[in-house]
């Protein structure tokens, strides 16, 4: 399953989108801290839905903590990889093969990844193309834009067939 990564996200309302955008893929959300709000929060819950409870959420003290604990991701020729989203970075999302299993990260609002991080992983950075007079899109936009992409990679594997009216029927 895929997992997405946000490194000390700060607005309550994105990680609940992200939360219930992660709920609907079966993706698992892993938080770095220091997060700018606690998982308690009102606002977190609201944009999460009902759905909050049905998460898998997995919390890291910082990126050392995270790294060791998923140690998969930087081993060479483990299969698994470790993507991150930065606009600063040579390819586009779309151009890169996101495994099944792969992770991607993203930093938080207000600066993203930091770039001691990015450098390290230069290899695996990604963006998503806009206009050069735009700092960045909506974290939870991003998410969704990113995470969409790797599921239609993988032929939206696990994900329900097409679906059935609550009143009527499909003609065919």
């Amino acid at each position: 399953m895929l997992n997405i990564v946000l490194h000390q996200p700060e607005i309550p309302q994105n990680t609940g989108n992200i939360g219930r955008t992660c709920v609907a893929t079966g993706a698992v959300l892993h938080l770095i801290e220091p997060l700018g709000f606690s998982l308690n929060e009102k606002q977190l819950k609201r944009a999460g839905m009902d759905y909050w409870d049905k998460l898998d959420v997995r919390r890291y003290i910082n990126f050392e903590d995270f790294l060791e604990k998923n140690p998969v991701i930087l081993q060479e020729n483990a299969g698994v990889k470790l993507w991150m989203a930065t606009t600063k970075a040579k390819h586009v999302y779309s151009d890169v093969q996101i495994g099944p299993d792969d992770y991607i990260m993203f930093g938080k609002e207000s600066a993203g990844i930091p770039e001691e991080i990015l450098v390290e992983h230069e290899e695996t950075c990604i963006r998503i193309p806009m206009l050069d007079q735009i700092r960045s899109l909506n974290l939870s936009n991003s998410v969704a834009i990113v995470l969409y992409e790797a599921l239609r990679q993988n032929q939206f594997a696990g994900l329900q067939e097409a679906g059935e009216l609550h009143r009527l029927h499909w003609k065919n």
